[in-house]
């Protein structure tokens, strides 16, 4: 399908980036064209090996490139105790037999960018790498045809603290860097995430109903469900699968907001917090399309897809 929209995935696998990229892999409409990877839910060496093995998964064949190793300027904790300390739930995968590219991410956003304008470019992790592209190259929004990140708590109800979410609280710097520099970008938050969650029972048959890849994503999230179980409930929240659905098939949103957002980079309590000037009282310009919902059963569709 020679018009294919050109798709570059930045990520930090993660369970719930392995999903999402699931999805990605499964896009009959993209054409992938690498994954940038950055330290975030457990440090890069981890998330990288994470890139390539589920790779080796899915049958893909990708350039995976190492990015960041830690945040722009101050040091963050990693999701370990969520997403296992290798990412993928400490199952004790065999090792990928490829290995990842030797070109840095924020040099490969920057010549891929260049090699195919108007790119979708889909962040699902903090923002370092996307950062440092931007300070290597400030004309970089200019070929992005659209920006989508995970990441951010829009009235205040976080994931890491009190009011922030973790992608941005890792490196707030760098979200401030990337938010700064794009005259429109998606948003799809923390909240809009738990307001999409899914049934353990049901995510369980699903794995049930389906083959090698469901088996092995099954596996390595095994551990984060039941984490989830335990302190949220009966429903499970795939972050990453819901920014990337908003990525993959735009029509299945069913609404967005325009607002200016702001990042909070001080502060004793609320480092890291996404403001949302919601009224539009700072005569700041509205940059952020906050995602407000998608249709349900699009959703579902393409997590099952992704695991078919």
């Amino acid at each position: 399908m020679p018009d294919r929209i050109p798709l570059l995935i930045d990520t930090d696998p993660g369970v719930d980036d392995a999903w999402a990229l699931l999805m990605a892999f499964a896009s009959p409409a993209h054409r992938l064209l690498g994954l940038t990877v950055t330290a975030g839910n457990v440090g890069l060496d981890h998330t990288v090996r994470n890139a390539l093995k589920l790779c080796e998964v899915a049958g893909v064949e990708l350039p995976v490139f190492p990015g960041c190793p830690v945040p722009l300027v101050h040091p963050a904790e990693d999701a370990a105790y969520v997403h296992g300390r290798d990412g993928f739930g400490d199952t004790g995968y065999l090792p990928p037999a490829r290995r990842a590219e030797a070109e840095h991410a924020a040099l490969a956003m920057i010549r891929l960018s260049r090699a195919h304008p108007g790119l979708l470019l889909v962040c699902l992790g903090p923002l370092t790498n996307l950062a440092l592209a931007l300070r290597l190259d400030p004309g970089l929004p200019a070929r992005i045809g659209r920006l989508v990140v995970m990441g951010g708590a829009v009235t205040g109800q976080g994931n890491t603290s009190v009011s922030a979410e973790f992608n941005i609280a890792f490196d707030p710097e760098a979200a401030h860097v990337v938010f700064e520099a794009f005259e429109s970008f998606d948003l799809v938050d923390w909240e809009a995430v738990l307001r999409h969650g899914l049934p353990h029972d049901e995510v369980e048959r699903w794995f049930g109903e389906a083959g090698p890849k469901a088996a092995f994503y099954a596996a390595i999230s095994r551990r984060t469900r039941e984490w989830s179980e335990d302190r949220r409930g009966q429903l499970w929240h795939c972050a990453d699968g819901l920014a990337m659905l908003a990525a993959l098939e735009p029509e299945a949103v069913t609404g967005w907001a325009r607002r200016p957002v702001a990042v909070e980079t001080g502060g004793r309590l609320a480092r890291g917090t996404t403001i949302v000037d919601w009224g539009n009282r700072s005569g700041r310009p509205a940059r952020a399309r906050i995602l407000e919902g998608v249709d349900p059963a699009r959703f579902h569709h393409w997590l099952r897809l992704a695991l078919a």
